[in-house]
């Protein structure tokens, strides 16, 4: 074969392959300028959704910041290290600055003082009420702080408690000349005796006793309804729980005597200080006490029984193993001057329960007829944990919330 011929056949097949070589690139050129304009219009449409989800964000950032500035409460966020990372105006008009980066019990022992009346409730400088709450934040290590102003709520709730109040006073008023004219007249009758000559000294033993005890009738009842009137407003001080309960065990000495009754004191509080009214909580466990002993018929048993719940919690227990109480009873049972006794009053629970709640506290009554009867009160005033409270800040306040 001609080496012309071979040559030029060897140059048609490479110009062909070359050819070939080309449309495929050139396929491959069109090809990728394809995928190039797909993806640069999915990129587009991805950043238009970008924008338009990041608008919507900083609307949505800037609608909560409006509706954060316009809360009728201060709000005040904390980090894990209970510090302050932010914060409203009022929040700043509450608690006063600085505020931000501040370890939050140093803001509590600066600008929010402790009511008895109320452990959800503090007191600003200025005097104003505030209800406090916190909430953990969801997946982060924080808290958020709700303060909102309770004073005029709370003036409400006094003028609505004032009027109840004076009502049921009108009541006592009503009752008063009838529960104290009968013993009154009683002691006269039985002083009136004692002058006469024909009187041995036996009875005038006698009567001088029957005068003592509707005396001491009457300074009760005097005793419930000036407790009763002050509607709750009792003077706290410290006192020693030892103390107390050997009153309560002195008072309860002559009870024990005069029937078959066995009383017993059971305590399993370590804390001695307690800080309240002693008189008028003393007053109250001894109603409930008498009212226990009038519950039996001859023979009974009644414990009282004290424990130290949630740290500051005193929890005072009185049962008996009496006669028990009606439902229908039981449910109106601290209404005032509700009574089903010939000669009481109905004053002497509803001043328990005055005087409980003038401790913040609690009480419940567990009865069943023929069973006998348990009460239960519950009062925060272990004067330890009010000390805590107050120089703990936050970590007490998560406590007791």
């Amino acid at each position: 074969m001609n080496p012309n011929t071979v040559k030029t056949e060897k140059l048609t097949d490479a110009f062909q392959l070359f050819n070939e070589l080309s449309l495929n690139l050139s396929d491959s050129y069109q090809e990728l300028q394809k995928q190039v304009a797909s993806l640069s219009q999915e990129l587009a449409l991805a950043r238009t959704e970008r924008l338009k989800s990041l608008i919507e964000k900083e609307k949505l950032a800037d609608r909560l910041q409006q509706i954060l500035a316009a809360l009728p409460a201060a709000v005040v966020v904390l980090n894990g290290k209970s510090q302050v990372v932010d914060c409203n105006a009022i929040a700043i008009n509450y608690l006063g600055e600085p505020l931000i980066g501040q370890n939050w019990s140093d803001v509590v022992k600066r600008s929010l003082i402790s009511v008895f009346d109320n452990p959800h409730e503090r007191q600003l400088r200025n005097g104003k009420r505030v209800s406090l709450t916190t909430n953990v934040l969801n997946n982060e290590s924080g808290q958020i702080v709700l303060l909102s102003d309770v004073s005029e709520l709370r003036s409400l709730q006094d003028t609505v408690n004032q009027q109840k109040h004076l009502s049921a006073m009108g009541e006592m008023v009503a009752s008063m000349a009838h529960q104290v004219r009968t013993p009154l007249s009683t002691a006269i009758l039985y002083a009136s005796q004692m002058n006469k000559l024909s009187v041995s000294d036996g009875s005038r033993i006698k009567f001088s006793n029957k005068i003592l005890e509707r005396l001491h009738f009457l300074e009760r009842q005097v005793n419930d309804m000036l407790i009763f009137a002050k509607e709750g407003r009792l003077a706290m001080d410290s006192f020693s729980l030892q103390q107390f309960l050997i009153a309560v065990e002195e008072n309860m000495h002559d009870c024990s005597q005069q029937g078959d009754i066995n009383f017993s004191i059971d305590n399993h509080v370590n804390v001695d200080l307690m800080l309240g009214n002693e008189d008028a909580l003393l007053g109250a466990v001894m109603n409930l006490l008498n009212n226990a002993v009038e519950a039996f018929d001859g023979q009974g048993e009644i414990s009282l029984t004290l424990r130290q719940k949630d740290q500051a919690v005193l929890q005072i227990q009185i049962q008996d193993n009496g006669i028990g109480i009606d439902d229908e009873i039981k449910q109106r049972l601290f209404e005032p001057f509700y009574t089903t006794k010939v000669k009481g009053t109905g004053l002497g629970l509803a001043v328990v329960d005055s005087v409980v709640r003038a401790h913040s506290g609690s009480i419940k009554c567990q009865s069943r007829k023929g069973k006998g009867t348990l009460f239960t009160l519950q009062l925060p005033c272990i004067n330890q944990y009010i000390t805590t409270f107050s120089e703990d800040g936050c970590q007490s306040m998560e406590n007791y919330l």
